[in-house]
């Protein structure tokens, strides 16, 4: 009997062993699988939109006690491309592999960058105040002000945010599948919708 007894025991214990192996092995599985999924997810999320407007620029010196005045004036075409990304290799995530879960540690900020086309158009100059460098700096600043105002106004960044869900969502697809929990600011996912709370 005592022998018998000696190997179940000596059954149940490699079992146990190999049963604790193979699911060591599951985890560094789903571990790994998780990681290279997340440097998938880690491209540039891009929306992209055009905007057109047109600037009357005028500027006018006086000299001699204002007896005299130079002006220069300039009918100015802008077509602007604006394009807002999030450079999701600056997702910040950490894995908890002891309970299974994947925690969205920092969203990276979106960023917009915004490439105007100008065009001048019925340019009129006197001699005595004529266009410089500087004015075409200062013209073009007031432009990419005017067009970044645009763009916060519009609905790119709303799109924007639409497509990091849609990113964020096939992250959730797989942790789910794998029986893990995908997690952002404490709070638990637990449907691919619920991730819309990150647009706020």
């Amino acid at each position: 009997m005592i022998g018998a007894l000696f190997v179940l025991l000596m059954v149940f214990g490699v079992r146990y062993c190999e049963n604790q192996n193979n699911n060591r092995n599951q985890l560094e599985a789903d571990t790994s699988l998780i990681q290279e999924q997340i440097k998938n997810v880690g491209k540039l999320v891009v929306t992209e939109g055009t905007f057109s407007q047109v600037y009357s620029y005028k500027d006018s010196r006086k000299f001699y006690i204002d007896i005299f005045s130079a002006r220069k004036k300039a009918l100015i075409v802008v077509n602007a491309k604006a394009t807002i990304a999030y450079d999701l290799s600056e997702l910040k995530i950490e894995i908890d592999e002891e309970n299974k879960i994947v925690r969205i540690v920092a969203i990276p900020k979106e960023e917009i960058n915004i490439n105007p086309e100008i065009k001048y158009y019925d340019v009129t100059q006197d001699y005595l105040n004529q266009f410089k460098a500087d004015d075409h700096n200062k013209i073009r600043h007031r432009i990419e002000r005017s067009m970044r105002e645009k763009v916060e106004a519009s609905t790119l960044k709303s799109n924007a945010k639409n497509r990091l869900v849609s990113e964020l969502q096939k992250l959730y697809i797989l942790t789910s599948s794998m029986g893990w929990t995908l997690e952002y600011n404490q709070q638990k996912f637990d449907s691919a919708e619920s991730l819309e709370m990150i647009k706020g």
